[in-house]
């Protein structure tokens, strides 16, 4: 048995469900200026972020705005949480306006130490389903570090891209984004917390909504693909309101780079496979 405090954690589950409902999907195409699918229609790619979040209490939230505790999540003390990046694998739509489900499990949490002080691991799987059919499958990748200086980049330019396009991340979007998945972290709407106590330079681009315009730009300039898998990860945050660009690149049949960045750098990688 292993002696890790966190081994009684790996494993548990949680079992959810929620209607897609057309009115947050109104919401979520109103914040990222598309057009809202109709009833029945799929959900654009990785909208389902915006739904199963949990309705936390106002009192059980940290100082950082997370949960200070979800059922199958370890506590965590005095850690900053970021969502380092993830998996997901595309099998069928989900449909907007239909009842959905959602079956969490806790696959590994692992501490390790890095040049940043502690840092601990923790993988949670996601697996989506619709008339008994499973629609999604996503790994999530969460880290929980201790206070430090955060990264900003390298200075280096982006690779050439075959489709590139240009966000202007403003307040207004970094506030209806949290909004409509829920998301009470005050790095992405709250300045002084941002500046003062994580130490970022202003308010940060949630890396969700990173991931989420990248693939859009990819369908935009591959609008007949398949998407099949998307696996992402960030590498640094990015800073509102300064202009970055999501772009990418086939790499081969069915394959394709992709990442967002600026002037000081990639922020975020990602590789997808598609038909």
């Amino acid at each position: 048995m292993s002696n890790s405090p966190y081994a009684q954690w790996i494993g548990r589950r949680e079992h959810t469900e929620e209607r897609l409902g057309s009115n947050l999907v109104k919401r979520i195409a109103a914040t990222l200026g598309q057009a809202t699918p109709a009833p029945g229609d799929a959900l654009p790619p990785l909208w389902h972020w915006a739904f199963f979040q949990p309705a936390v209490d106002q009192l059980e939230l940290g100082r950082d705005g997370h949960p200070l505790q979800l059922p199958i999540l370890p506590p965590t003390v005095n850690r900053n949480r970021m969502w380092a990046g993830g998996r997901i694998e595309f099998f069928e739509p989900l449909r907007v306006d239909a009842l959905a489900t959602r079956i969490s499990t806790l696959l590994n949490v692992e501490e390790k130490t890095g040049r940043g002080g502690s840092l601990l691991f923790a993988t949670l799987r996601h697996d989506y389903q619709q008339d008994g059919k499973l629609c999604l499958r996503e790994e999530q990748d969460i880290v929980y570090r201790e206070p430090s200086p955060p990264r900003l980049g390298d200075g280096q330019g982006l690779p050439p891209a075959d489709w590139q396009e240009t966000v202007e991340p403003t307040s207004t979007l970094l506030m209806r984004y949290s909004a409509v998945t829920f998301n009470a972290h005050r790095i992405h709407y709250d300045w002084p917390y941002a500046t003062d106590v994580e130490g970022y330079p202003g308010l940060v681009v949630h890396g969700p909504l990173i991931a989420t315009l990248n693939l859009r730009a990819f369908c935009h300039a591959n609008p007949e693909a398949r998407l099949r898998r998307f696996a992402y990860r960030g590498v640094r945050p990015l800073i509102a309101p300064e202009p970055f660009q999501v772009g990418g690149r086939i790499t081969a049949p069915g394959q394709a780079e992709l990442w967002a960045g600026d002037a000081r750098g990639i922020a975020q990688q990602a590789e997808l496979t598609f038909d």
